[in-house]
């Protein structure tokens, strides 16, 4: 059997535990690939019952209601990676995991179409006042009448955030034979016909329907305030699949009910419920022309098993055979595999001399190393190094000792 047919520990012995019902193609993921102690549990567990349930867990695979705290991580002595099934990863506590070695994984791409047509399938709605017009029919009265309902086309879409989904979205738009406007921070190359905004006081005047697509930071926190809202183009059209944060909504419920704003489609919010069932409520509840939605932008089945592969192989990647590619707390490498050597991890502070003190020690004790990949980040450099197989046991006693080491680990 050759060494890259399986990794120094062996695979039932690598413990594997999935929250917040991850789908099940994660687990068979896993499962095809020789491990066996693969759990999944439906929901999200509170940090006490996470700092117990994490003890011995190598590899961590969570969505977005799982938080992930330096409490936590200084519990999981064990734990190899953290797999985010989802776009952000700002539950999880980055600084942290770099400093414990952890490396973090996450979805960036995988929900894209999901979230995109569902704003587009929104502004169709909120556009026509399908909303209130179901409303009316369920409560037996009929109200047929063209005031006020829209077509898309011709009309101006304005995306704040022009990233993967405001990309797509922005494609979807103009195939509805949409204007498509956009803001972001950083320049960004325009597709199809979308032109730039150089402000989102620009963008919002102009617009007819505003579609958000920003992650949750210092900078967007209430980024649609009660200012911004101000400027919005009168009965502008406003969407929010992006973070709760973003929007103020008491200010977006006021121009709501001034009419200012003609309708609203919202997915996140500041508060969300731990799990489905329990008590939820937001301003905007019973206001006209308002489509209110649990967090559901990127869940279809589609996007999921998406998710659950593309997270999966990363994490896989990094457990058997140390590519970091994709990581936001390891510096990304990516490496062929070896055969007749035995490969090890080394990760450690980013501070001057590392590098040099592991060659040193290796060449002091004659320990031949045949491949050599270094990649750092501002806080963490990543070391992986293939040596002689039959000197791999010294080599980690050795670069456990070296000075500002985080973690060492053999992968085989």
């Amino acid at each position: 059997m050759s060494n890259l047919d399986h990794t120094s520990y062996p695979k039932d012995k690598i413990k594997i535990l999935f929250l917040e019902n991850i789908s099940e193609k994660a687990v068979q993921y896993f499962k095809h690939q020789g491990y066996t102690d693969v759990k999944k549990i439906a929901g999200a567990l509170s940090e006490e019952e996470l700092i117990k349930a994490i003890k011995d867990v190598h590899i961590l695979g969570i969505r977005s209601k799982t938080f992930i705290s330096k409490k936590v991580l200084d519990s999981a002595k064990k734990l190899q990676a953290i797999g985010c099934f989802c776009i952000g990863t700002n539950q999880v506590d980055i600084k942290a995991c770099k400093q414990k070695g952890v490396a973090v994984f996450n979805a960036p791409y995988s929900n894209t179409r999901s979230v995109a047509e569902l704003v587009i399938g929104a502004s169709i709605m909120l556009i026509r006042k399908i909303v209130d017009k179901n409303k009316a029919a369920h409560e037996g009265i009929w109200n047929k009448e063209a005031k006020g309902s829209f077509e898309l086309r011709g009309k101006t879409l304005g995306i704040i955030g022009y990233g993967n989904i405001g990309t797509q979205t922005g494609i979807m738009a103009e195939a509805m034979g949409m204007k498509v406007k956009f803001y972001d921070v950083e320049t960004k190359l325009p597709l199809g016909n979308a032109v730039s905004s150089k402000s989102i006081k620009e963008l919002v005047s102009t617009s007819d329907i505003i579609s958000i697509h920003v992650p949750e930071t210092s900078h967007t926190k209430n980024l649609i305030s009660k200012e911004v809202i101000k400027q919005c183009k009168t009965g502008a059209i406003l969407i929010n699949y992006a973070r709760g944060e973003v929007v103020d909504l008491d200010a977006l419920a006021d121009a709501l009910k001034s009419k200012h704003i003609s309708g609203a489609a919202i997915d996140v919010y500041p508060w969300e419920p731990e799990k489905n069932g329990d008590k939820f409520t937001t301003p905007l509840q019973g206001l006209s022309n308002v489509i209110l939605t649990p967090h559901i932008g990127g869940s279809t089945e589609e996007a999921q098993e998406n998710i659950g592969e593309d997270v999966s192989i990363k994490l896989y990647q990094y457990l058997e055979r140390g590519v970091s590619n994709g990581s936001l707390s390891i510096p990304p490498i990516g490496l062929p595999p070896v055969d007749g050597a035995h490969r090890i991890l080394h990760i450690h502070n980013n501070v001057p001399g590392v590098l040099s003190a592991i060659n040193t020690v290796m060449s002091k004790n004659k320990i031949n190393i045949v491949g050599q990949y270094l990649k750092t980040n501002e806080e963490i450099g990543y070391v992986v190094l293939d040596v002689d197989s039959k000197l791999s046991k010294q080599a980690i006693t050795l670069l456990r000792d070296v000075k500002h080491t985080i973690r060492v680990r053999m992968l085989y």
